[in-house]
C-alpha cells in the first residue's frame, strides 16, 4: 500500500520541487540578460547605441540607467552598480547583438573605481597623521 501511494505521489512531488527550485533560484535573472526585451537588454541597447552614435559615457549612462530603473520589475530600486552589471551581462552574453560595445564597458566602472580611489586617499590622509611607522598600508605592501 505504501509503495502504491509513493508511486502515485512521487511524479507530482518531483515536478513541484523542480518548479519551486526554478522559481527560487536565480535562473530567471540569468535569462533576463539574454532577453533583448528585458530591462537589462533594453538598457544595453540604449547604452551601446548612444555610445556608437558618438555620445559620451555620461549621457549614454544616464539614459540607460533611467530606462533600467523604470523597466525593472523589482520591488526595490535598481542601484547604479547593479544596472552596470546588468548591461555588462547583456553585452557579454549576447555580443552579436551589441557589436563594438565591449570597448565601452570599462567606462561603466571607471567612476566607481575613481570614487574608491578617492575614498582610499582620504582614509590615508586622515590616518597618515596617526601612523607611527611613517608608511601607509599601500606603501608598505607595494612591491
Amino acid at each position: 500500500m505504501l509503495r502504491s501511494t509513493l508511486a502515485r505521489v512521487m511524479p507530482a512531488l518531483v515536478v513541484t520541487t523542480a518548479t519551486t527550485m526554478a522559481m527560487v533560484s536565480g535562473l530567471p535573472s540569468v535569462r533576463a540578460a539574454d532577453n533583448p526585451s528585458s530591462a537589462a537588454g533594453k538598457g544595453a541597447q540604449v547604452y551601446c547605441f548612444m555610445r556608437n552614435s558618438g555620445n559620451n559615457h555620461e549621457v549614454s549612462w544616464l539614459a540607460a540607467y533611467a530606462l533600467i530603473k523604470r523597466q525593472s520589475a523589482s520591488l526595490f530600486k535598481t542601484s547604479p552598480e547593479h544596472a552596470a552589471v546588468m548591461i555588462t551581462e547583456a553585452v557579454v552574453q549576447n555580443p552579436g547583438s551589441f557589436p563594438d560595445c565591449g570597448r565601452y564597458l570599462g567606462d561603466l566602472y571607471a567612476s566607481a573605481a575613481q570614487e574608491q580611489q578617492q575614498k582610499q586617499q582620504e582614509r590615508e590622509a586622515t590616518s597618515g597623521s596617526s601612523n607611527e611607522g611613517g608608511a601607509t598600508r599601500s606603501e608598505r605592501y607595494a612591491y
